[in-house]
């Protein structure tokens, strides 16, 4: 599995569980620092990588948005899912920008 698409399933999984957006976060940060750590390491490539999970993630913060806006509110439950699911990936869209420009720096 390339290394985008690892990054990608273990957010997503973070995200689906609901896990806090500063701990999601946090994993964006430890997910740039092991592609950084790699023997092999390439910073120019580890961009890409990152730039490209950027716009993966930015187009889950629209689909989730999307998600939110067509949830019947008559159920607090499935709101509140949802809600927790889209701060969770928009925490991890901004980690990843952050990151994004750090590596650039």
């Amino acid at each position: 599995m390339r290394p985008v698409e690892a990054a990608s399933v273990r957010l997503m999984a973070l995200a689906a569980k609901g896990v806090p957006p500063p701990r999601i976060a946090r994993e964006v940060e430890v997910i740039v620092a092991e592609w950084l750590r790699a023997p092999d390491a390439d910073p120019s490539a580890a961009r890409e990588w990152l730039d490209e999970l950027r716009e993966q993630i930015a187009a889950g913060v629209g689909d989730a948005e999307e998600q939110l806006a067509d949830i019947d509110t008559s159920e607090p439950a499935a709101v509140k899912q949802a809600q927790a699911t889209l701060a969770a990936l928009v925490a991890t869209r901004d980690a990843a920008q952050l990151a994004l420009a750090g590596i650039r720096a």
